[in-house]
């Protein structure tokens, strides 16, 4: 896709919504990061329907920490992988405590020594509590970058990389969001809508189905 076309591509988008939001309920940060480590491999409407209860309950680090395992479980095994996940969370609240005063640091290293967090979940948490023009390829972004020509790549890193690379300045921020709710409801999976695909035009998918 030629660098006129993405812009344009991303202009329809943000001109359609403007202040595009992600779908995982949170409050804080630290609501944010443990939202994004359950959502691996689970739906955002499954995780949302785990946490409401959990943020509730027990909403800062201290308090599921003090929760432990066994009890984190009670209230996200309605979620794949739920056994590792509730590891993984009391793990990272516990080390918030233990070293950055259960704060979430605003720092892709610290973020990336956290247990359950990767590169990806650490991009969205940069994005969306610090503002930081970061893009976490998911499975949606992967698909889109790959059939529209906008970002073509074997791997995420090779599709992160070249969204990077491309994207205007001006429309980064906002990039990571834009292109997830592009690919959850109009390019999807199997049965893409491009009936009603705002950038029909500009993709370059030989099998569009209009």
């Amino acid at each position: 896709m030629t660098p006129k076309k993405v812009r344009e591509f991303f202009a329809r988008l943000a001109a359609a919504n403007p202040e595009p939001k992600g779908e995982l309920e949170y409050a804080t940060p630290f609501q944010l990061l443990v939202a994004v480590v359950l959502s691996a491999q689970a739906t955002d409407k499954g995780v949302n329907r785990a946490t409401r209860a959990l943020f509730r309950d027990h909403p800062t680090p201290q308090a599921i920490a003090a929760l432990g395992v066994e009890g984190l479980c009670d209230y996200i095994n309605t979620i794949g992988l739920y056994p590792t996940k509730a590891k993984n969370v009391v793990a990272l609240s516990r080390l918030l405590l233990e070293r950055h005063g259960g704060e979430v640091p605003h720092d892709r290293a610290a973020l990336e020594a956290l247990p359950g967090v990767g590169r990806k979940t650490a991009n969205v948490v940069l994005n969306i509590a610090f503002h930081e023009p970061t893009i976490a390829v998911d499975t949606h972004i992967f698909r889109v970058g790959n059939r529209t020509g906008l970002a073509p790549g074997n791997t995420v890193d090779a599709v992160e990389q070249k969204l990077l690379k491309t994207v205007p300045a001006e429309f980064r921020l906002h990039a990571h969001h834009w292109l997830i709710l592009h690919g959850r409801y109009t390019c999807k999976a199997r049965a893409p809508d491009c009936v009603h695909c705002g950038v029909f035009d500009l993709c370059a998918w030989k099998e569009k189905n209009v």
